[in-house]
């Protein structure tokens, strides 16, 4: 056994006590790579259970791979569309449609696959109730037990044979039940939908492949065509449906179109139709001709009313309208042109001559024609005035008549209006299912589906489930992987502290050494012969391994504890101080651990008297000091159990006892005590020692617990403490502690010492 021990990162005070110096721990670790060595290992320490998982497991398979009936499975293929995909060009429009979520869609139809009305017209197709393999009368595939049940009957049949009893003929009418058969059919078919696609796998499992193949484009057949045929059977009923609701809507049309043209005969108003509105017209007339009669008039009553507005004397012709007359305008131009014929006359002639008078008479005649015209423009002025007036009058009385008339027509058109929007709305209605008719005939007779098969099934090349050489080697295989992972497992669920690893990596303290287990002795002590050999050793190191961690001179008080019970402290502590003293060591050993005491067993010593009554002050030191087998090491046990063990571990006189005993003879005190997470009386003298002792028991003791414990007793600050690790299993371990620690060698010193 290595006598080189690890440190954890975990400090540890260097300062010694006056009785002893404690050395810094030397330092322990181990490759920190794993090697594949140590997997196998945890194969190797649970071998037995993985051994018997795999020879079970493999077992079972075997069985089950023989007994079992191999089953084919047949994949057929097919697109499911939208059902917008059959719809045609310029008939069905995203303006007549209505959005559709495809999930709930797909999953419909994937359920329609395994629909038991669907499945029982293909189990009518393909006669299902003569399969042997539905029907119940295929024999079962022999199994080791069913071969030797069937020797059995054979040899019993041999040694006695039995009656042969008429069978009853099958009658004509006898049917497997139908349900039963929808059923078991259902049970073998599977729906997987191809993940991003519109693509269906559809397989059915049967033991013979052929039939697998068969039963499956059947299946698919039998949906697509049953598809196809709701499509047809659910348009045509939409087209009878709307021929009844056509014939219904184009008698409500007729109806309200004879009801409108009756009205109109019965309220002579035939003006209430649009197309024949001719009060409407005529109002719009007449509003038209007053609007340009009153404009008219307004001019003429202009014109007029500058005519009487002139005075008497003032020339009529100062009126513009009247002197812009053509006439007027005419008859002026000829005075003027007279009176220029007169001035050229007198300037040659004199007043008496012949062409002066007559050029005087016609300037005459001129002047009384242009004042006639101007006279008659005044009068066609008022003429007109007069006129328009009248005109204004007719117009106005022929527009109030007009209004009446279409007022009349208004309250008349209440009724008729109501009337109009019923018929317009049914001809809607009407013109809506006609078109709508047109469209389903015409989708009917493309006989469009949005299901196709993609791919028929083939005949399976194998059966699903390996059969024969294949059976065995899978068998071994999973037998091989379930045991490994039961292996592996239960080393991950076993959180114990199991290596020194553990301890330098959990408990993060100094490791002292191993100690092995002994089967069949409860306290092993090194003064038996019986003790094997290793279990010596391991002793022997841990002295050398004490040795060297307090090299100092002086006495060196050692504590030893545990996490819990069990874990093998006090024979440990018993086994140190034997060691200690067999090396020329004066050693005392102390069982502190007044309340469940147990060292005077392995020493077979007395406990009448002991350390229990020192502190109570009923007994001296050298009364309860007892002698051993070996006469350096003296023992004191622990007395009668007081009823404030604590109290009196804390008490001064404890601690002037482990002043005084450190002053005396002794080279080593070596102190028993309570386990901690039991009680606190290891914790209380942690602080008074040189150092603490964990005694771990390997795979017993939980890391937490462990962990715990530690925790405990180094918040008292105690100047060295370290782990040592009991009860090792090196048959269990056997791989680690050689990789590690060479311990086969130990069995060679071993053999030659025998």
């Amino acid at each position: 056994m290595a006598d080189s021990t690890p440190s954890g990162s975990r400090p540890a005070s260097s300062a010694s006590n006056s009785n002893g110096g404690v050395a810094p721990p030397l330092t322990y670790g181990t490759d920190g790579d794993v090697h594949i060595l140590d997997r196998l290992a945890v194969l190797y320490r649970y071998r037995r259970i993985a051994i018997t998982v795999f020879v079970l497991t493999t077992a079972a398979l075997m069985i089950q791979g023989y007994s079992t009936t191999p089953m084919f499975e047949a994949r057929a293929q097919i697109e499911i569309d939208a059902e917008r995909a059959t719809a045609l060009p310029g008939i069905t429009t995203p303006d007549n449609t209505y959005y559709e979520d495809p999930e709930p869609y797909y999953k419909t139809q994937y359920r329609i696959i395994k629909g038991r009305e669907l499945t029982r017209r293909v189990v009518k197709k393909l006669n299902l109730q003569d399969r042997a393999e539905f029907n119940g009368t295929e024999r079962p595939r022999p199994t080791p037990f069913s071969m030797l049940r069937e020797a059995e009957q054979r040899i019993v049949r041999l040694v006695r044979p039995a009656k042969e009893e008429p069978t009853e003929a099958p009658k004509v009418d006898e049917a497997p039940d139908e349900s039963g058969l929808v059923s078991g059919f259902i049970s073998r078919v599977t729906v997987a939908p191809i993940t991003g696609s519109k693509l269906v796998d559809v397989t059915f499992q049967s033991s013979e492949p052929k039939f697998a193949a068969t039963a499956a484009n059947a299946l698919v057949d039998e949906y697509v065509d049953s598809n196809l045929e709701i499509k047809q059977a659910g348009t045509q009923n939409m087209i009878e449906w709307l021929d009844k609701e056509l014939a219904k809507q184009l008698q409500k049309v007729q109806e309200s179109e004879r009801a409108m043209a009756n009205y109109r005969e019965r309220q002579n108003a035939l003006s209430l139709d649009d197309k024949q509105n001719l009060v409407g017209a005529r109002l719009n007339k007449l509003n038209d001709d007053a609007m340009m009669a009153r404009s008219r008039k307004l001019q003429k009553e202009l014109l007029y009313n500058q005519v009487k507005a002139m005075a008497a004397g003032q020339p009529l012709d100062s009126v513009p309208a009247i002197a812009q007359n053509p006439t007027v305008v005419g008859a002026k131009n000829k005075v003027q042109e007279l009176q220029r014929t007169l001035t050229e006359l007198s300037a040659r002639y004199g007043e008496k001559h012949p062409s002066i008078q007559k050029a005087r008479t016609d300037l005459a005649e001129g002047q009384k024609q242009y004042e006639f015209e101007v006279a008659r423009a005044a009068t066609t002025i008022k003429n007109d005035y007069e006129s328009a007036v009248l005109e204004e009058q007719t117009i106005a009385r022929g527009l109030e008549s007009a209004k009446a008339d279409a007022q009349n027509l208004s309250r008349l058109g209440v009724d008729y209006n109501v009337m109009q929007r019923d018929a317009q709305t049914n001809r809607t209605i009407y013109d809506t299912l006609l078109a709508r008719q047109k469209e389903l005939t015409v989708s009917s007779n493309s006989r469009q589906n949005n299901v196709r098969v993609i791919d028929h099934a083939e005949l399976p090349r194998g059966p699903m489930a390996p059969t024969g050489r294949r059976t065995w080697l899978l068998s071994l295989a999973v037998g091989l992987a379930i045991a490994v992972a039961v292996a592996y497992g239960l080393d991950y669920m076993n959180d114990t502290i199991k290596t020194p690893e553990d301890v330098t990596r959990r408990l993060k303290l100094p490791f002292l050494g191993l100690v092995p287990s002994v089967r069949g002795d409860k306290h092993p002590l090194l003064a038996s012969s019986r003790v094997p050999h290793d279990f010596g050793e391991s002793f022997r190191a841990l002295r050398t391994s004490l040795v060297s961690k307090y090299p100092g001179a002086g006495t060196k008080v050692l504590l030893v504890t545990s996490a819990q019970p069990l874990e093998g402290k006090t024979t440990t502590a018993a086994n140190v101080a034997m060691a200690l003293a067999y090396g020329g060591s004066r050693v005392l050993l102390i069982d502190a651990d007044m309340r469940r005491p147990g060292l005077h067993r392995p020493l077979r010593s007395t406990n009448e008297r002991g350390l229990s009554q020192v502190l109570i002050g009923q007994a001296r030191v050298r009364d309860v000091i007892q002698r051993t087998v070996d006469p350096n090491l003296l023992a004191i046990t622990a007395g009668k159990t007081p009823p404030n063990p604590s109290e009196l571990l804390s008490s001064e006189r404890m601690k002037t006892l482990l002043t005084n005993l450190s002053h005396g003879p002794f080279d080593w005190i070596i102190i028993d005590t309570p386990p901690v997470l039991a009680v606190t009386d290891a914790v209380i003298l942690a602080p008074w020692v040189s150092g603490v002792t964990f005694v771990i028991g390997a795979e017993m003791t939980r890391r937490r617990l462990a962990e715990r414990a530690v925790e405990t007793v180094m918040q008292t600050r105690p100047k060295y403490a370290a782990v040592v690790l009991n009860k090792v299993d090196f048959a269990r371990n056997k791989y680690y502690y050689s990789r590690y620690y060479g311990h086969q060698y130990k069995n060679y010193y071993a053999e030659a010492a025998v």
